[in-house]
């Protein structure tokens, strides 16, 4: 036999093995990217964007490695404020890395709050036209995180920064509908604390963003009294300033100074954390009787009148009502 057709028969030999075995290795590959441990098809439209070199190199297993090199461009594109370069780079990466959770924290960090920021700064452009850009980037910010969501369903993390986003008094007025975004940033929080694996505080940021949701007033009250009954650890400022008024709203004929003294401890304490919470405009925490308790405090503690810290200005609300006047 000729060497020729010795080639010819270990070459069809060759592709009938590939052939063969094709069906066996989607199959697995599917299997293994369903569970998370294989990374998605890399799209033509992401081949693309990062060239031919790269991705030859993301095709032959290191995408997380150009991943890299691409998040070092997009730190670039943020030093130099080129926001829409900053959003396109960061899509990329993490069609790259799509487990990778810092790429979906930073990613969403840079358009929520680095791009909102600077048109809230930026004269170039007129007012209509900033507020507009600043609340297009915090809405980006938004779904670039629920995008990571549900590329890491399990990511605590991402959930949580989910929540933190929705419930920052400088971030929610650029979703409209206050309680919606509130209730989102509840439920983002309490999912993260359902995985089992968050930090302590997750709880409790949950409790602080259902608290601001109009009508869901009992809910809250419960939750406040199941976290304040876990221990000190739960015994915050915050959480014991909304206990307070919480109880306040269940029942309004309560004796508000001896309620305020068996929550806080002393009247001074009381007078202190409530006269906090009074001031804390811009978080559209409930307030229900803190007025009234803060009168009767400065009569226990002998505050002159003209002292009362309800004669102080309170802060104004910000917002966009604010900023692009």
């Amino acid at each position: 036999m000729s060497g020729w057709i010795k080639i010819a028969i270990l070459v069809v030999a060759l592709l009938a093995f590939g052939v063969a075995r094709m069906p066996y290795e989607q199959a697995l590959s599917s299997s293994l990217r369903d569970a998370g441990l294989f990374p998605p098809a890399l799209q033509i439209g992401t081949r693309d964007k990062i060239g031919q070199t790269c991705s030859a190199v993301a095709l032959g297993g290191l995408r997380t490695l150009v991943a890299t090199f691409l998040n070092l461009r997009a730190f670039t594109y943020f030093t130099e404020q080129r926001w829409q370069d900053v959003e396109e780079t960061f899509n990329t990466i993490v069609d790259l890395a799509p487990r990778t959770r810092y790429y979906w924290e930073t990613g969403s960090w840079h358009m929520a709050y680095n791009a909102a920021s600077y048109y809230i700064n930026d004269s170039k452009l007129p007012p209509l036209r900033r507020r507009e850009a600043w609340r297009m980037s915090i809405l980006k910010g938004r779904a670039f995180l629920e995008r990571g969501i549900r590329n890491n369903p399990d990511d605590w993390s991402l959930l949580a920064s989910l929540g933190f986003l929705l419930s920052d008094s400088n971030k929610y007025p650029a979703f409209r509908d206050k309680n919606a975004t509130f209730a989102a940033a509840a439920d983002a929080y309490r999912k993260a604390d359902a995985s089992g694996n968050a930090l302590g505080y997750v709880k409790r940021s949950a409790f602080y963003a259902l608290a601001r949701v109009d009508g869901r007033e009992a809910e809250a009250l419960k939750e406040a009294r199941r976290l304040y009954a876990q221990g000190k650890i739960n015994h915050t400022p915050t959480l014991k300033a909304l206990l307070f008024v919480l109880q306040a709203w269940e029942n309004p004929q309560m004796d508000l100074l001896a309620s305020a003294v068996e929550i806080f401890g002393t009247p001074e304490n009381a007078y202190e954390i409530l006269s906090m919470h009074w001031r804390r405009t811009r978080e559209g925490f409930p307030v229900y009787g803190v007025s009234q308790a803060i009168l009767l405090l400065e009569e226990r503690l002998e505050v002159p009148k003209d002292k009362s810290v309800l004669n102080l200005p309170l802060l104004a609300p910000g917002g966009p009502d604010e900023w692009f006047r």
